[in-house]
């Protein structure tokens, strides 16, 4: 392993990525799908053979900048591999393009979920399977580098709390902390091998769950694996193509709080985790988030049904109710699963989408160090507590804001670059809209597609307009400008100026 450890990150990505061919195989074999089977088993062997020529003559070069290596290696993981992705997946579906092929790829990595085929019929079970694998291991390896690269940069949020008794500084399961000096090859093992059995436990309690529900192997697989990846990935076109019912979405819904907080899977049952967890600022955060939002929804669709019969009116409005709880908490984790009762509910009050609202969860987004994108609760609550503190200024000027130094610094320095992100986050969606727009695309739909592909919540197109948003009927320049969108989205723009910075390239 340590031997293993001295290759390029990439290389190693890439190694991961061969091995992972193998499992649709075996599907597609079972399926009785010979074509499926035949592409991933030589793409497989193809690229592990490739993989090896590639390690053995690069193993031997040392590398000086580990952390430039290796963020070097993130933008990578999200631009060329999903090159070699792709290949099993343009073999398999031969009645489709490889730009096609590679867009998909890209927004299963980037744990999206933007698909360009709208029948899921299309496709056959073993690459449904790759599909949500590829989500799946691109969820981890947000997991991982989160913690390991980019909290001791004091990236990805953890710059809204870096030099007051951050979070940066504790992050990981283990308690002691990560210093900015160590290894960043060593930081990569360690949590690989810590977070590795929770991720797949969690994925693979869920798929149990899932299958007790009464929701069957593949779809219960896949949905298990887009829950914990916030992915949205799914064979039979979303949670209301399956056959768990309301018992699954709950199963689901229960997974999804593990995108709000990564406190959620470092939880360990100690008597000072409950009360870590119970002060978790971005757990506090989401679900208030979540109730302002569910009421309100709840409230719309009971004002708007206020002419149907009273004893229609109660079990509809529990449906309703369920319907906001499930698919805010899913936009909120830019997972992007609509319940059953979600669509049910529309129909009972007669109101249209409210897109506008599900556009916002995304842009939200969830906890720092999670598979969520967006602009992530902890920048959102550095925001938020700036402004209130304002406003007291405003009625009381000589006020002293208290709640400790951590507190004062979430307020000031936080949220200064909590907002330096934000606008940063604004002008790129305003940049891939004139793009889209220059493109043919109208205002709605440039932004819509836009913000689902910087939050990496691919089903918002669907969910957001009326009719529905579809990727397939997009050109190759605009799966291009979104694909791009979506790499941005995941490394996010303050590690993108990272590496345009000089400090980052001196030796």
């Amino acid at each position: 392993m340590r031997r293993l450890a001295d290759l390029p990150f990439l290389v190693i990505l890439m190694g991961i990525g061969a091995l992972a061919m193998f499992p649709p195989v075996g599907l597609a074999l079972a399926e009785r799908d010979w074509t499926t089977a035949r592409a991933f088993f030589n793409s497989g062997l193809l690229f592990s053979v490739l993989t090896v020529l590639i390690g053995l003559s690069t193993i031997n070069r040392p590398v000086r900048n580990q952390a430039r290596s290796h963020l070097l290696a993130m933008l990578g993981f999200y631009a060329l591999l999903p090159v070699m992705l792709a290949v099993p997946f343009s073999e398999a579906v031969r009645d489709t393009s490889f730009l096609n092929a590679y867009f998909e790829m890209i927004s299963c990595l980037t744990t999206t979920g933007a698909t360009l085929f709208d029948s899921p019929e299309r496709l056959t079970a073993g690459v449904h399977l790759w599909r949500a694998l590829v989500g799946w291991l691109g969820g981890f390896f947000v997991w991982v580098t989160a913690i390991a690269i980019l909290a001791p940069m004091n990236l990805g949020g953890f710059e809204v709390t870096a030099g007051a008794g951050s979070i940066a500084g504790r992050v990981g399961p283990e308690r002691g902390a990560v210093h900015p000096a160590h290894d960043p090859r060593e930081r990569l093992m360690r949590f690989a091998e810590q977070l590795a059995p929770v991720y797949i436990g969690l994925t693979a309690c869920l798929w149990v769950l899932m299958l007790v529900a009464g929701e069957g192997p593949l779809v219960a697989a896949c949905h298990a694996m887009s829950v914990l990846s916030t992915s949205g990935i799914s064979p039979v076109g979303g949670v209301a193509g399956g056959r768990s019912g309301i018992a699954g979405e709950i199963m689901l819904w229960g997974f999804m709080l593990f995108a709000i907080s990564r406190q959620m899977f470092m939880f360990d049952f100690r008597p000072e985790s409950w009360r870590r967890l119970k002060d978790d600022l971005e757990l506090r955060m989401g679900i208030g988030i979540a109730w302002v939002v569910t009421v309100f929804l709840f409230a719309r669709h009971w004002v708007g049904a206020y002419e149907v019969a009273a004893e229609e009116n109660g079990l509809a409005a529990l449906g309703a109710l369920w319907g906001a709880i499930f698919t805010v908490t899913s936009y909120l984790t830019t997972t992007g699963f609509a319940s059953v009762e979600w669509i049910d509910a529309r129909q009972w009050s007669g109101l249209a989408t409210p897109g506008l609202i599900l556009v916002g969860l995304a842009v939200f987004g969830g906890g720092v160090a999670t598979t969520a994108g967006g602009v992530k609760l902890l920048r959102i609550y550095a925001l938020y507590k700036h402004g209130i503190r304002e406003m007291e200024k405003l009625v009381h000027p000589s006020s002293v804001g208290g709640a400790g130094a951590f507190a004062r610094r979430i307020r000031r320095q936080g949220a200064q670059i909590a907002f330096v992100f934000f606008m940063l986050f604004a002008l790129s969606v305003a940049v891939v809209m004139v793009a889209l727009g220059f493109l043919g695309l109208d205002f709605e739909a440039a932004m819509v597609l836009t913000v689902a592909a910087l939050t990496t919540t691919g089903p918002l197109a669907a969910a957001a307009t009326d009719p529905p948003l579809s990727y397939s009927a997009l050109g190759d320049a605009a799966k291009m400008v979104l694909a791009s969108a979506m790499i941005l989205g995941r490394l996010e723009t303050l590690a993108i100026i990272a590496l345009f910075n000089p400090e980052f390239w001196r030796k």
